[in-house]
């Protein structure tokens, strides 16, 4: 055997060590608990830090505590009407419709981004129109749904879904115009039609888009939820964190005003952290994007 054909397979055996170690974890995943500690830790310290300014603005009397309670006298009425089952309820039933509502702006949504995706004649007729509706505030929505459907909670998934599914739908948009055509061509090369084509290689391919959209989608979803339940005010629809915030207004009840805003932007960035951030990692590892992070 030749000098050179050993040199040849000597550069061959080099070259698939070299790729097996491209393919091979640099380091071990960090410990759950040390990623938890990465991941919540942080907010923590934000929100310590936000308490304690609070605290100094109110010992400071900038303002009157009427217009400015402390975080003592917002923490007391957090408690009584978590006592009172208050808290629980309202979060619950405000969990309820945005879980509902923002499941059928999935499917809408999807729906109406695929078809805009897939055809033409559709994108370029209603896609201004889907960005219009996108850009419109929720709250617009809540007079138009109250007139249609009364004070039921069918007003309020009304402005829910006319505030998610643009975005979903453009976030779906968004992610299909970016898939490389070369994708599509493997795909029927290999038998990948229709729905298949879809299922396949559209949707995996435009999924960083796609979670995009959802993400943001959820974002108004919740949003146009507190502004439905803040108009939408009746008895009938139960305690809502909503209609928590319209009772604070009325009473001029500024710590029930103050505990309301936390509680709905808790569960939101609880959405976030507990549901949207895992996905996405777990989405940018499967694709090898996050090389730093575990």
């Amino acid at each position: 055997m030749s000098q050179g054909t050993i040199d040849d397979r000597d550069d061959v055996a080099s070259l698939e060590a070299g790729l097996d170690a491209l393919d091979t974890p640099t380091q071990a995943r960090d410990p759950l608990g040390k990623r938890l500690g990465r991941s919540v830790l942080p907010p923590i310290v934000a929100v310590l830090f936000f308490v304690a300014v609070w605290a100094v603005v109110v010992a400071l009397n900038v303002r009157p505590t009427y217009v400015v309670p402390s975080p003592e006298m917002v923490w007391d009425t957090f408690l009584t009407y978590w006592q009172q089952g208050a808290v629980q309820e309202a979060v619950w039933n405000s969990l309820r419709r945005a879980f509902v509502g923002f499941a059928a702006s999935v499917v809408i949504g999807t729906a109406l981004g695929l078809l805009l995706a897939q055809f033409r004649f559709v994108r370029t007729a209603i896609g201004p129109l889907v960005s219009g509706l996108q850009s419109l505030p929720s709250v617009a929505w809540v007079p138009a749904a109250i007139i249609w459907f009364g004070l039921t909670d069918a007003a309020i998934y009304m402005v829910v879904l006319l505030g998610a599914v643009p975005s979903i739908a453009n976030g779906l948009l968004a992610g299909v115009s970016q898939v490389p055509p070369l994708y599509l061509r493997v795909g029927r090369v290999l038998g990948a039609r229709g729905w298949a084509s879809i299922r396949y290689v559209v949707l995996p391919a435009a999924m960083p888009g796609y979670l995009a959209g959802l993400r943001q989608g959820w974002a108004f979803a919740w949003r146009s939820l507190m502004a439905a339940e803040l108009i939408t005010f009746s008895p009938a629809l139960g305690t809502s964190l909503g209609q928590v915030l319209q009772i604070g207004r009325e009473l001029s009840d500024m710590s029930l005003v103050f505990a309301a805003i936390l509680m709905i932007l808790i569960v939101g960035v609880g959405i976030e952290l507990l549901v949207f951030s895992p996905i996405e990692r777990r989405l940018l590892r499967s694709r090898g994007l996050t090389t730093g992070q575990r």
